[in-house]
């Protein structure tokens, strides 16, 4: 930029070139501030360099025992638990998305539209959205006993108030227009939720439970540690007995199985788009 540029562009709008010095002060407290909860977050958790060099030479270690990946004779058992991780996933996820709808239906706008009614079921639905899978695992797991049935539990109860407000969400987001035609025409409730509402709600909704899918898988094979069956009461195992050669192979499955299930899963999305 030429100097005249400079000078007419300064002219015309001077506090988007040069900013008050009031504004310049601010930025540069409010920059000191962060840094200085930064420097006292790390302090705080023991952020120090040796500890960090210490324990990236224990990795280094434990990266060196892990080649080459080996099954240790137990393909069939470990393929199993996959099998057993998919299936938690698989069933958590629908009994969410068969609970949220008619929850999803009442937290839309359009369905109550009474204010208080409506901010109420919605902070309803945030207290428990704040409640993660693995939390609920521990507390299942000591309600129904170590196996898959309480990692299915677990991963339902977390995803279904997320499902409802999406759901919700999708709802109040519908065009009104198809639905008032349907209603025009002389159509039954029913009818004007099977042809007006359907094909705007069923393909983001299949999509979103589709994506919540592909997250739970990852997260059965979370819960297994804590008992919750699945992949993960395979690797902790392992890990518990240093057999990283296994820990290795386990992994590399696991990673292969979430690529493909999340490009299936894109896929299938990409159609209902």
């Amino acid at each position: 930029m030429s100097k005249d540029t400079y000078d007419q562009a300064l002219a015309i709008a001077p506090n988007a070139l040069r900013a008050p010095w009031t504004r310049r002060v601010r930025d540069g407290v409010l920059l000191l501030l962060a840094l200085a909860a930064l420097v006292g977050m790390a302090i705080d958790l023991g952020l120090a360099p040796g500890a960090l060099m210490t324990g990236f030479g224990k990795l280094g270690r434990f990266l060196g025992e892990m080649f080459p990946p080996s099954s240790g004779g137990q393909s069939v058992r470990i393929i199993r638990a996959l099998g057993e991780t998919f299936a938690m996933a698989f069933a958590g996820t629908v009994i969410a998305a068969v609970v949220a709808l008619p929850l999803g239906v009442i937290g839309a706008k359009t369905v109550v539209s009474h204010p208080l009614l409506h901010f109420g079921f919605r902070r309803f639905l945030d207290i428990f959205r704040g409640i993660p899978a693995l939390v609920w695992a521990l507390i299942l797991v000591s309600v129904f006993g170590l196996g898959p049935f309480a990692g299915v539990v677990a991963l339902a109860l977390a995803d279904i108030p997320n499902l409802a407000k999406l759901f919700s969400e999708t709802l109040e987001n519908t065009d009104p227009k198809p639905i008032e035609g349907v209603r025009s025409a002389g159509a039954p409730p029913l009818a004007v939720m099977r042809y007006g509402l359907a094909p705007q709600f069923a393909p983001v909704a299949t999509s979103q439970t589709l994506f919540f899918l592909e997250g739970n898988f990852r997260n059965a094979g979370v819960l297994g540690i804590v008992g919750a069956g699945g992949i993960g009461f395979e690797l902790d195992e392992r890990i518990r007995i240093f057999a990283f050669d296994e820990v290795a192979f386990i992994i590399l499955l696991f990673m292969i199985c979430v690529a493909a299930l999340d490009t299936l899963s894109r896929a299938l999305r990409n159609r209902l788009a």
